[in-house]
């Protein structure tokens, strides 16, 4: 039978350390500065992980200080209820990767000051580096003011930030769609873009198109120019004397169908950004002040 993995909490209590360093290390995370001011008397620290969170609380708070939270909403409802019931009042953590978003999230709500700190700012701490003595440390510098609070835009800004991120990745995925478009027309020596500058475009799409549905007569795909494309028919139908391949013609589909998708992902996008943007608050204009005549001089 597998032997249980224990979590890196179990290990610390369990005797990893010896009970000299165990105690010396406890004194340092309890132990007041006498140079440093107390500014956040109801400070906890939270050390944010992919599967479970370790929070940390002032020793004379719980007979557990430090507890072990998965990362389940429920858990994370438990942790704030345990928090909140140690007195405490703001909290620090780390933000590392996305797994603190759901944490920050669930402490909002449950009515508790977050402070999100850049891991960057805390990288260099001294000491041994775990789950549980981060979390501890965290906690202590966040009670003598040292961690600087991240900015975090408010929630109607975050919805639009998403969706614009969304959009690029979508706007990118259709721009490699058509780079593979011109992959496939050029192995079977489609030479389309010698003729017209964007394949994409309507002239390039509308041949694209039409081959696909099975027209291989370059005179006839060329007529399908649009006038205001500067080649002529000619030009035109000099660049589709193409050498078909069942082969290719298929990876053809399959990517005009994928750039099909992304077009008509973009402009569902564009819907639900344009309604998001329809909620954010609109700034008046500043109407700029007129000098005062009595003023003016020479």
């Amino acid at each position: 039978m597998a032997k249980q993995k224990k979590s890196t909490f179990e290990r610390l209590q369990n005797g990893q350390l010896s009970r000299q360093q165990r105690k010396e290390l406890q004194l340092k995370f309890d132990a007041d500065s006498p140079e440093l001011t107390m500014v956040h008397r109801d400070a906890a620290g939270i050390d944010i992980g992919s599967g479970s969170h370790f929070a940390s609380v002032p020793r004379d708070r719980d007979e557990m200080p430090v507890r072990e939270f998965g990362s389940w909403t429920a858990d994370l409802r438990k942790m704030a209820q345990w928090l909140k019931s140690c007195g405490i009042k703001t909290v620090a953590m780390q933000s590392t990767g996305v797994y603190w978003i759901p944490v920050y999230d669930v402490l909002e709500e449950e009515g508790l000051e977050v402070y999100l700190v850049n891991a960057r700012g805390t990288k260099n701490l001294p000491g041994r580096k775990s789950d549980v003595q981060e979390c501890q440390w965290l906690r202590k510098l966040h009670s003598y003011g040292l961690l600087r609070k991240s900015f975090r835009p408010p929630e109607q800004i975050r919805m639009v930030r998403t969706i614009w991120r969304l959009r690029d990745r979508v706007v990118k995925d259709a721009g490699r769609a058509v780079q593979h478009i011109q992959k496939a027309l050029t192995q079977m020596n489609v030479q389309l873009s010698n003729a017209i500058s964007d394949v994409s475009g309507v002239t390039g799409m509308n041949i694209v198109r039409a081959i696909l549905r099975g027209q291989r007569d370059p005179k006839e795909l060329a007529k399908l120019r649009d006038p205001r494309i500067q080649a002529s028919e000619e030009e035109i139908a000099h660049c589709l004397a193409g050498h078909w391949q069942a082969d290719l013609l298929f990876e053809l589909q399959q990517v005009v169908d994928a750039y099909d998708f992304h077009r008509q992902q973009l402009l569902t996008i564009d819907k639900q950004l344009e309604e998001y943007m329809a909620t954010l608050p609109s700034r008046e204009p500043v109407e700029k002040a007129q000098p005062d005549p009595n003023q003016l001089t020479g």
